[in-house]
């Protein structure tokens, strides 16, 4: 560890406790912190705790390299009353060796910082550190981004208030581009519109003038936020090399730097003393809400193209008894191809690889059926926020808890092609047939099976009808993303039944989101593709999945019919 010479006597305690990353000018130090959990998210705390003081928390979210974590560093450094002819720099987010174009942060991460010796703050700071969204690890990892934040919102002890939500950008930003978009409308949708207030903009990498390319980028996007008398964003600037190495040349500059980030800094702790903390219950309450009405609308959707590939199968043997009805009346054997349907288990991409985030699906073997998916914090399917009273609020049965496991695979439907006999058909599907109806030909057999997996499909129908018009009810965001990818399913199957009434109350609904979702799916669509994963992947997206290669917008292959959150 270096010698205390030339560093000021009230950093002593802290550099004794801490570990030297870099011995130059500033010398840099990594800070011991205590480290426990909220729930299963990490929590890294420094200073003292004061119950008689108050506390402020920020959530922090961006795109990777906007600079998240040296701004966290910044306000620790801001905290501790650091100067920079004090020439030290310490540092809370650890570093870690990974490529610049990756986030250095893989989960939500909690900071407190806690009063100093010097109490340059009237309160503490509690931080949320989001791993950079849109990097090279995927959208998969954006999505347990945004359950993570839920799960933080609803856990024992978690958090229940937010003071400000910070939208990092860099200054030289002069358009939202899709995946920026994407990322701000995926965490804002977490929140009420009691929220609105407290979003603001932190423009890091900045020289300290007016960032006009990145203000106009805001309201072009039309991103709510907090607004000033003149009805422009509410922003603050930083810069970034508070901790570069300052040789003569560089001085001067670093230092300007450094007192421009220090002013723009006492304002922004100006802005939360006056902020009103925001109570998350609401949102926590609506959240749960969302999750159970969409893992049904998932489920039934499922059952439905459970149902159309079964009257597809029926089709073809229709066809083919109807091509064979000579053989049949001389008796005579014969086989036919059909595309016989059935469930499987399909691994869950990225289950574990992202283990530390418990992800996976719950599913019950009785009805073969997924009925949460992703599922990330609940470790047993009794966790779970669809099993309510001890039974499955979403499988056909309604099984008990008992029947369901917590797995990486979930049920999906699939076909293969088969041979049949006419006897294997007609034990197909004249088994538990009562005696009259095994009197009737096997043809009259299916045509009674078509009429009811009609009905049947009528039924599962109208239930996710109403559990989409339930859902757009309690939307917290008028333009939230979370429904849409349900509508476009909708539309589709009520136009296929006739139903007008319906089909004109789904097209309204999908209107009103449907001018914020565009940038949001073509995001996911290019992101998937450059990742040469096709369209076969589905994942979940800001509380929606996103791609597949089932029928979507406007009947072309996109989006899904699933959602998540």
């Amino acid at each position: 560890m270096a010698a205390f010479r030339n560093i000021s006597k009230k950093y002593k305690d802290i550099i004794s406790k801490s570990t030297l990353i870099s011995s130059g000018s500033p010398a840099v130090y990594q800070l011991t912190t205590k480290k426990d959990k909220i729930g299963t998210l990490p929590r890294k705390t420094v200073g003292e705790r004061n119950v008689n003081e108050p506390n402020k928390t920020i959530l922090l979210v961006g795109e990777t390299g906007t600079g998240k974590s040296t701004l966290i560093n910044t306000l620790v450094n801001y905290a501790m009353g650091v100067k920079f002819d004090d020439n030290i720099w310490f540092e809370i987010v650890e570093r870690e060796k990974r490529s610049q174009a990756e986030s250095q942060t893989s989960d939500v991460v909690v900071y407190e910082i806690f009063d100093f010796k010097e109490n340059i703050l009237p309160y503490s700071l509690t931080i949320i550190d989001t791993p950079g969204y849109g990097d090279t690890r995927g959208i998969e990892l954006d999505v347990v981004v945004c359950h993570r934040l839920f799960d933080l919102f609803s856990s024992d002890g978690g958090i229940d208030e937010i003071t400000a939500v910070g939208l990092m950008m860099k200054a030289t930003e002069n358009r939202l581009s899709d995946r920026l978009k994407y990322v701000f409308d995926s965490v804002i949708s977490l929140f009420g519109k009691n929220v609105e207030e407290n979003i603001v903009a932190l423009i890091t990498h900045s020289s300290g003038r007016t960032p006009k390319n990145a203000l106009q980028a805001l309201d072009a996007a039309k991103i709510k936020c907090a607004r000033d008398e003149k009805n422009q964003p509410v922003y603050f600037l930083f810069d970034n090399c508070q901790n570069e190495d300052r040789a003569e040349e560089t001085e001067t500059a670093l230092r300007s730097s450094w007192e421009i980030t220090n002013t723009k800094m006492s304002k922004f702790m100006n802005f939360l003393d006056r902020a009103r903390p925001q109570r998350l219950m609401t949102t926590v309450e609506v959240l749960n809400s969302r999750i159970k009405l969409a893992a049904c609308v998932h489920n039934l959707q499922d059952r439905i193209s459970l149902i159309e590939q079964t009257q597809k199968e029926i089709k073809q043997i229709q066809v083919a008894l109807r091509k064979h009805e000579q053989e049949m009346k001389e008796n005579k054997e014969f086989t036919v191809e059909v595309d016989e349907v059935y469930k499987d288990k399909e691994p869950i991409e990225g289950g574990r690889r992202w283990s530390l985030f418990n992800e996976g699906a719950i599913c019950c073997t009785i009805c073969e059926e997924t009925c949460h998916h992703p599922c990330t914090v609940a470790r047993k399917p009794k966790h779970c926020k669809v099993i309510e009273h001890g039974h499955c609020i979403v499988c056909t049965n309604k099984c008990p808890v008992s029947a369901h496991v917590k797995e990486n695979w979930r049920f999906v439907t699939k076909t293969k092609k088969v041979q049949k006999t006419e006897k294997q058909m007609k034990d197909k599907y004249e088994k538990n047939k009562s005696e009259s109806e095994r009197k009737l030909s096997l043809l009259e057999n299916l045509e009674k099976e078509m009429r009811l997996l009609t009905v049947e499909k009528t039924l599962w129908l109208e239930e996710a009808y109403q559990h989409v018009v339930r859902l757009d009810q309690i939307a917290l965001n008028v333009n939230s993303v979370s429904t849409h990818v349900h509508l476009d399913f909708l539309i589709e199957k009520m136009k296929e039944k006739g139903d007008t009434e319906k089909v004109q109350k789904l097209e309204e609904m999908k209107i009103r989101v449907d001018k914020r979702v565009p940038a949001v799916l073509r995001f996911v669509y290019v992101k998937i593709m450059a990742a040469g994963r096709g369209l076969k992947d589905v994942f979940y997206v800001s509380g929606q999945k996103g791609v597949s290669g089932q029928k979507g917008v406007s009947g072309q292959k996109g989006v899904s019919g699933r959602t998540g959150v």
